[in-house]
Formats: structure tokens, C-alpha cells, sequence
């Protein structure tokens, strides 16, 4: 009985196009990454540091990004960045007409896990900003969805640190995927990648933050400016907040670049691989 429910459940509900799935996929994928993600950065902001930390903030988005890949995965393959996406497209990976829908349902899935965020902190960052919400500053609490660049740092070296932060995270992506690499075992690919966001975050987060993600940003931005905090927060920093859209999207494109030119064009053909006994060489190396 239970099956033949499933059943009519999946006719009547089930999506047929594999686009539509893969928005859906998209977009709850990233909507986890900012649930956690952000949450963390809340339950540190909110608790002046009682309930959290920098460390704790690193779990979170790892934590984030690895339930997204295992959510999202096996439909879409869980870019939930457009910086990723756009290094598929570059490199093929992704037809363009795709491009734009997945897009559309990252920064939406950011949208909305930045809304679950708030309503889920809503009492506590009632309790702390009594009703005042600050940008930046002491008691800034914008922070908890986007990133605000810190006081040392210039737009040039801004712009610098997202395109060399995204395109070292493409560049490892494309390695624990690339099945002609050593790669990841099957199943681990999400541990591995978010892995990845905590070696950024613990190497490349001073300056400000980590976001290497135009939708992570961008998306949670929106939020704030209607929710209020008002449009200062596309003001503050120097008017920081196309930095980490802009940059992030260049990273992309680099990383794509770096690892076509630096790994892939030289894999050797399935034949020639055989030849070369590449295999046995990874099996000798993983056996000592």
C-alpha cells in the first residue's frame, strides 16, 4: 500500500525535466550551505563569541558545503557557486543554456537560507540589536549574512584575494572529480570538497571572510537591504559588495584555465594510460 502511494505520489509530483530537477537540487543544495554557513557566523555574533567561534564558523561552512554536494550531487552535480558553474561551462562540463537557470537557483537558494537564518535567530539579533541593525562596526550584525571587507584592506587586494581564493577552490573541485586523476573514492567527493572551503577558510579568510561565491554573498546581501539594514550594506566598505561577485566569477574562469592547461590536456588517452600502466603506479604508491 505504502509503494503504490509512493507510486501516485511520484506521478502526479514527479518532474520529468532533468533542468527542473536540477533547479530544485541547485537550490536547496546552497540553501543548506547558508542554513549552516551563516548560522554559524549568527550563533557567533549573536552570543558575542559564548556559542562560537572563528573555528566553529570554518565547521559550519565545511560542514555546509558538504551536505550540499550530498544533497544536490547526484542531480545537479552541486556547483552551488557560479563561479563553479561557470568553470563548467568553460571547460564544457555544463551546456549554456543550463548556465542561467543554475544561476538563478543559487542566488534564489541564497535568498532563502539567508530568510530561515533570520527567522531562526530572530529573537536572539532582536535581544542584541534591540531593534538597530548596524552594518559595520562593534555591533554590526550584516556581517552574520555577507561579508564586509577588513579595515587594512585595499580594493585592489580585495579583488585579488576572490579570484585567487575561487580559483584555487575550482582548481581542487576539478581534481577531486577529474576520473583520469587520482580523484576521490565514490561517496567521498563532499567530504573532500568541503574540506577544500576549510582549508580556505583557515589560510585565506583574514582579509575578509571567504566568500568565493557570488550567489553566497550577493543573494544574502538582497536579504539584508529589504530586511533592515537598508542599502548601506551595498555602500559600506567602499561600496565592497561587487567585489566578491566579481572576482569570484574571474577565479572561476582562472581556475578552469589553470587546471586545462596545467593537468587535463595532458592525460593520456585511455590506450596510451594502459601503456603507461598509470594505475598500477597510483596502486603501488597507495599500498607502501
Amino acid at each position: 500500500m505504502e509503494n503504490e502511494y509512493r507510486r501516485k505520489m511520484k506521478e502526479k509530483l514527479g518532474l520529468r525535466r532533468d533542468i527542473f530537477k536540477e533547479f530544485l537540487a541547485e537550490f536547496l543544495g546552497i540553501f543548506f550551505l547558508i542554513l549552516f554557513g551563516c548560522g554559524s557566523v549568527a550563533q557567533m555574533v549573536l552570543s558575542r563569541a559564548g556559542l562560537g567561534d572563528i573555528l566553529s564558523v570554518h565547521i559550519g561552512f565545511t560542514l555546509g558545503v558538504m551536505m550540499a554536494v550530498y544533497i544536490a550531487g547526484g542531480v545537479s552535480g552541486a556547483h552551488v557557486n557560479p563561479a563553479v558553474s561557470l568553470a563548467m561551462l568553460i571547460l564544457g562540463k555544463l551546456p549554456l543554456k543550463k548556465f542561467p537557470i543554475y544561476v538563478a537557483a543559487q542566488f534564489l537558494g541564497a535568498f532563502v537560507g539567508s530568510c530561515a537564518v533570520y527567522g531562526l535567530y530572530y529573537d536572539a539579533l532582536m535581544d542584541f540589536t534591540k531593534g538597530e541593525f548596524i552594518v559595520t562596526g562593534e555591533n554590526a550584525t550584516a556581517t552574520i549574512f555577507a561579508s564586509y571587507p577588513s579595515k587594512h584592506l585595499s580594493v585592489l587586494n580585495g579583488l585579488g584575494d576572490q579570484v585567487i581564493a575561487t580559483a584555487a577552490l575550482v582548481i581542487c573541485i576539478l581534481a577531486i572529480t577529474d576520473r583520469k586523476n587520482i580523484g576521490a573514492p565514490k561517496g567521498m567527493e563532499p567530504l573532500s570538497i568541503g574540506l577544500i572551503i576549510a582549508g580556505i577558510g583557515v589560510s585565506m579568510s583574514l582579509n575578509c571572510g571567504y566568500p568565493i561565491n557570488p550567489a553566497r554573498d550577493l543573494g544574502p546581501r538582497f536579504f539584508t537591504a529589504l530586511a533592515g539594514w537598508g542599502m548601506e550594506v551595498f555602500r559600506a566598505g567602499g561600496c565592497w559588495w561587487w567585489i566578491p561577485v566579481v572576482g569570484p566569477m574571474v577565479g572561476g574562469a582562472v581556475g578552469a584555465g589553470v587546471y586545462l592547461i596545467f593537468i587535463e590536456l595532458h592525460h593520456p588517452e585511455p590506450e596510451k594510460q594502459e601503456e603507461n600502466n598509470v594505475q598500477d603506479k597510483y596502486e603501488i604508491v597507495t599500498m607502501t
